[in-house]
């Protein structure tokens, strides 16, 4: 006699992987229905799980909403070039975060715009910390710290301000314009704006 075969048992996720899961669900479901539809339940739904879960973890579906964006931000990082010198690293690194966030930035815009915020706590500053996250300099710091090994620049000498800015200005226009920065944009910026700047702090 044939019968026929039983459901697999689904395992229960614990620890790590289940917040894993949890935040992977509030991502979707926020890129899918956005933040204005976007409720605890119709995460609980797509993570197969229940409110009372996502309530043991987070208070209210805002700080569920920016864990699971800065979730999503940590866990698609954008690959550091190595090119041999500190321009083409710079157009090359600006290029390849701008065109990978520049989705993830009109989301969580359109999230904040949505109402956002309200019951996180948070100052406007540390929410856009939260949101934005250090996914620009910190690359920029490695690039320019092989550009100083390299002797292209001297770091002691150049102002952080001036180090800071072309990530700054890729922010700015990807906040602003919620798309990557044309390529004459950034060649500008490093170009006509940067790398003059570095010569006036070289000595």
């Amino acid at each position: 006699m044939v019968t026929e075969a039983s459901e697999p048992v689904r395992r229960r996720r614990h620890g790590k992987q289940l917040e894993s899961a949890l935040l992977a669900a509030g991502w979707d479901e926020l890129v899918e229905v956005g933040y204005a539809h976007l409720t605890m339940e119709s995460i609980a739904v797509r993570a197969r799980t229940s409110e009372a879960v996502l309530y043991r973890r987070w208070a209210n579906k805002d700080q569920l909403v920016l864990a699971a964006i800065e979730h999503y931000r940590n866990a698609n990082p954008v690959a550091l070039p190595d090119t041999g010198a500190l321009r083409s690293d710079l157009l090359a690194q600006l290029t390849a975060v701008s065109e990978a966030l520049a989705p993830f930035f009109a989301i969580a815009a359109a999230a904040a715009f949505s109402g956002l915020l309200a019951d996180t706590g948070l100052t406007p500053t540390q929410a856009r910390d939260k949101v934005m996250g250090g996914r620009l300099l910190p690359h920029g710091r490695t690039i320019y710290q092989r550009a100083h090994q390299r002797g292209e620049i001297d770091l002691e000498r150049i102002p952080a301000a001036v180090l800071d800015m072309p990530f700054d200005l890729v922010r700015h226009d990807l906040l602003m314009d919620l798309e990557p920065p044309k390529p004459a944009r950034i060649q500008s910026i490093v170009d006509e704006l940067f790398l003059p700047l570095v010569q006036n702090h070289q000595g």
